[in-house]
């Protein structure tokens, strides 16, 4: 990035934090239903609400100036840009390629979306702005194969996930934007991110530098190739995951497909991960797996690990039919129902899933682990369709936890475990359910506010053990009490109940003093 783009950067930051361009801001312009609305890629409502401000105010506020423009993707006249950039002015936003003339020039209308963005994570809430390509409403056609793709759902749901544990170096592949190697620079001392695209690199950099992040490192290359021989404590991707067919007239959009066929990328992520970890180091990504025949696509997950390469953690949270994951890709880029593109479109994805038997396609997270001392202890594959449990600053710090509590459990043997002091996590609730007029209940489960949002049942001699849970009585103790009152053999019970009690310690039900996270 030359000298004179980054001054013109900085002083584009400069005027937008002036401005007051920020989420809440944009959500006073119009209200929450056109916010809404926008989401669903109408703009309507909102353009509506900016028409009746300049009537009430009879004058353009700034901070509709640059909402119209830069959200709305409508021209705006330059001498209302000049005073919502006054620093930059229309000119500075020619030459950062912001802006073109419109006509005889006394217009601008945007090339690049430009909107605020805002978080909550484990270090607190935070707000950036963010540049990427004009989208589908703005550009009123569907969007080109070289699309660099904003904050989108697949963006924000790894943002979530990511855990917030303080390391060295991460690498961030495929960084399209550059919004994820922005969130890892929050807890890593560098990171490196990579894209395949020169273009996505280039709006990463203004990004990075827009909002004052002076940590990261930006590479162009496929894969792990721009790293050959590094490793890193922490890798995260939100890769090209998308599934498309690999035929003629079909587009393929670089922020979302890899170029292979099938879930050929995602396969090459997860395989190459292993030579680009630290011991202990962690990598975290999304991604779509085919079901073939009547084959699980765990089982194929399974020879992507390898032999005890790696400790895995994978969760599945959707799956759908060919036909409707087709339906929603083909939309994502632009185009049409029922038009002729759309039908063609269709018809090749349909093809591509016949030729190699595929009856369902998976989403969900891979949480990856390289071995300290290449001791191998987790391999985990799960669906958990529900709805997540309440995670005001994402799910990473749930996983963090979880990953330290399941290292301190398969680190302590069962004598260990019944001297261990336990205590309930404060966000589990305990529910039962009684028949009318009885004493005892005939359903008990346990249920996680937070994390997952997991639910558990309950036998009697379980719920009366985390109940016991307060930190003060060991697991044995509890037991042998337990024993005494039910009138069972305290051996038996103690085996019947500590593997249950691993499971609510690895889930977090369960606290153990020493599982704190980034523990290994």
């Amino acid at each position: 990035m030359g000298t004179v783009t980054s001054a013109l950067i900085d002083l584009l930051r400069t005027d937008l934090t002036a401005a007051h361009y920020s989420v809440s801001a944009l959500t006073g312009l119009w209200g929450i239903e056109a916010d809404a609305a926008l989401r669903r890629n109408q703009r309507v409502p909102a353009r509506r609400a900016l028409v009746a401000l300049r009537e009430t105010l009879g004058r353009e506020e700034t901070t509709a100036t640059l909402a119209r423009l830069f959200v709305l993707g409508e021209p705006v006249s330059r001498e209302n840009l000049d005073a919502a950039l006054p620093l930059l002015g229309a000119v500075g936003a020619e030459k950062l390629g912001l802006v073109v003339p419109v006509g005889d020039g006394d217009a601008v209308r945007p090339l690049l979306d430009l909107r605020p963005y805002s978080f909550i994570d484990a270090a607190g809430a935070g707000s950036w702005w963010i540049v990427s390509d004009l989208g589908e409403l703005a550009l009123g056609h569907p969007l080109g194969e070289n699309h660099v793709l904003g904050v989108g759902g697949a963006s924000l749901t790894l943002s979530g996930l990511i855990m917030p544990t303080p390391v060295e170096s991460v690498l961030d592949l495929g960084t399209g934007c550059g919004i994820q190697a922005m969130h890892a620079a929050r807890h890593a001392d560098r990171v490196v991110a990579t894209d395949i695209s020169a273009r996505a690199l280039e709006l990463a950099a203004i990004n990075v530098r827009l909002n004052g992040i002076d940590n990261v490192e930006f590479r162009l290359g496929s894969l792990y190739e721009p790293v050959a021989g590094e490793r890193f404590d922490h890798i995260i991707s939100n890769p090209p995951f998308v599934i498309t067919p690999r035929a003629p007239g079909v587009p393929s959009y670089e922020y979302r497909d890899g170029g292979m066929e099938g879930d050929a990328l995602v396969e090459a992520v997860v395989r190459g991960a292993v030579d680009h970890l630290t011991p202990g180091g962690v990598a975290q990504m999304l991604g779509n797996w085919e079901y073939r025949s009547d084959s699980d696509a765990f089982d194929r997950l399974e020879t992507w690990l390898g032999e005890n390469a790696l400790d895995a953690w994978i969760i599945e949270r959707e799956v759908q039919q060919p036909t409707q994951y087709a339906e929603t890709w083909i939309r994502d880029g632009g185009t049409r129902p029922d038009t002729a593109d759309f039908d063609r479109l269709y018809e090749a994805w349909l093809e591509d899933f016949a030729a190699r038997t595929v009856t369902r396609v998976g989403f969900g997270y891979l949480l990856l682990r390289r071995p300290v001392a290449d001791k191998h202890t987790l391999r985990r594959l799960e669906r958990l369709a529900d709805a997540l449990g309440h995670n005001a600053a994402g799910i990473g710090a749930h996983l963090a936890q979880c990953l330290a509590a399941h290292d301190w459990q398969a680190a302590t043997d069962d004598a260990q475990l019944a001297r261990a002091t336990l205590t309930v996590a404060s966000d589990v609730t305990e529910e039962r359910h009684y028949w009318p007029g009885q004493d005892d209940p005939t359903l008990m489960s346990l249920h996680q506010g937070s994390g997952f949002g997991r639910s558990v049942p309950l036998t009697t001699p379980l719920a009366a053990l985390v109940g016991a849970c307060d930190g003060e009585l060991a697991v044995g103790a509890i037991v042998g009490a337990l024993a005494q009152l039910l009138e069972a053999d305290e051996n038996d019970l103690l085996a019947e109940l500590l593997p249950q009690v691993r499971g609510l310690v690895s889930d977090g039900f369960l606290e153990a003093p020493a599982a704190a996270p980034g523990s290994h």
